[in-house]
């Protein structure tokens, strides 16, 4: 249920036996020479769509941009300030929560994002308001990633490419993986760390031209095999969701001395 394309009174009768919304975050940066900046929202789009289409669950219009300042030297990102980007999230929660909503899955499809949207889920459950969570869709099938890609890297990598080759593949320049590849890097975390500490802050010092991982691996049907694995976890996810007493949801009361 696409809270856009619905009357007040269509939106009214759901909140009035359901208590479940689905918003999904991306943002719109730079995602190398072969992918569009809104990859990460066209992700989470698509993903919560499918999933609420396929359940019946509420849900919202995208939030299109998001944490992104490590991708700044690359023309066309936009970003906000962190506290920015966690006010409006929890003020949009809050809205969600006055129409009788109570549990909020964040459908996140961009890293930058996700300590931020935890935050905003802890303020809505330390008050009791709602209990929100936040849900990336490769961190819910690793196992699949990891065997379909030898390397799939962390950003504007294979995995991505696949999924927006199945989502939207006019948008993919597919005349540009091999450049996307060369040009960009390999990522090794553990190689990147100097005695434990992380030293970088922007993409760009990690790769010339803002993507990791091998590209060329990338097919749309390997995409349609990662979205739909995706979509099968969401949805049990929701499901899960919406089948807790909310009692059981709430901060636990303070133990007794």
């Amino acid at each position: 249920m696409y809270l856009p394309d619905r009357t007040w009174p269509e939106v009214g009768e759901y909140v009035a036996d359901e208590s479940l919304a689905v918003v999904p975050l991306g943002s719109t940066e730079q995602h190398g020479p072969h992918l569009p900046e809104g990859t990460d929202h066209l992700i989470a789009e698509a993903l919560a769509r499918e999933a609420t289409d396929r359940t019946g669950y509420l849900c919202t219009p995208p939030v299109r941009i998001g944490v992104s300042s490590h991708h700044r030297q690359f023309p066309g990102t936009m970003w906000v300030e962190a506290p920015v980007f966690r006010d409006y999230v929890e003020s949009l929660s809050r809205n969600l929560t006055y129409h009788g909503i109570d549990r909020i899955v964040y459908v996140n499809a961009h890293g930058g994002n996700v300590a931020h949207l935890r935050e905003v889920g802890r303020r809505l459950h330390d008050d009791g308001t709602a209990y929100a969570i936040e849900w990336m869709w490769d961190e819910s099938i690793p196992g699949l990633i990891e065997e379909v890609f030898e390397t799939p890297g962390p950003h504007g990598g294979p995995k991505e490419t696949a999924m927006i080759m199945h989502i939207a593949n006019e948008l993919v320049r597919a005349d540009r993986l091999e450049e996307a590849r060369d040009g960009g890097a390999v990522f090794d975390y553990d190689a990147e760390r100097v005695h434990g500490a992380t030293t970088f802050y922007d993409c760009i010092e990690n790769s010339p031209n803002g993507v990791f991982g091998d590209q060329t691996d990338a097919t749309p049907e390997i995409g349609e095999e990662l979205f739909e694995a995706a979509t099968d976890q969401l949805v049990a996810l929701l499901e899960w969701l919406d089948a807790r007493p909310v009692d059981d949801l709430m901060p636990e009361p303070p133990l007794e001395p």
